[in-house]
């Protein structure tokens, strides 16, 4: 377990706790309200089965508070021979304490000790929260001609769930 200065902490998702994702994927999404993406805050959350898939794979973790309640999560799982980000997500009242940065520390972390060399995601260019959070983090946005099949796959998906695909960048960090 990571404890942050703040008193809150990331660690492993306990299995009790996967259900409250959906919870928390729903309330981060309210912060795109203000923004040309306000469809997302009505978008289906990730389903419970790929979670649960996922948390056996030792890829869920968890920011929880000083009261072990949880405030964020993040999901990974394996893209193109890279840690892909799936998912991570704070509630808006416990957000720009460090915690999204936690968790992405955890995550890269977790992959550089089982020899994976990159972590990827993808996600909005343009969004503060998005793009310009992980680029202080380290990602650089990957070049249009390194799109890989397996990326464009994800952009496919993407498409398919409403999401503007001109907004949205690849991302990754190499570790």
């Amino acid at each position: 377990m990571k404890i942050l200065e703040s008193g809150y902490a990331v660690r492993s998702a306990r299995v009790e706790e996967l259900s409250l994702l959906s919870h928390i994927e729903q309330s981060s999404a309210s912060l795109f309200l203000d923004t040309p993406y306000s469809f997302l805050v009505n978008a289906e959350p990730l389903p419970l089965d790929f979670v649960w898939q996922r948390f056996e794979s030792g890829q869920v973790w968890v920011a929880v508070d000083p009261h072990d309640a949880v405030v964020g999560y993040a999901v990974t799982r394996e893209v193109n021979g890279t840690i892909y980000l799936q998912q991570i997500d704070v509630v808006p009242e416990h957000g720009r304490r460090g915690i999204g940065s936690a968790l992405v520390d955890e995550v890269c972390s977790w992959a550089k000790l089982r020899g994976y060399r990159v972590v990827s995601l993808s996600t909005f260019r343009d969004i503060p929260w998005n793009a310009p959070f992980y680029s202080k983090l380290g990602f650089r946005i990957l070049d249009e001609s390194e799109v890989t099949t397996s990326f464009q796959q994800i952009r496919l998906q993407e498409s398919e769930a409403g999401l503007p695909i001109s907004e949205r960048v690849i991302m990754y960090c190499e570790l």
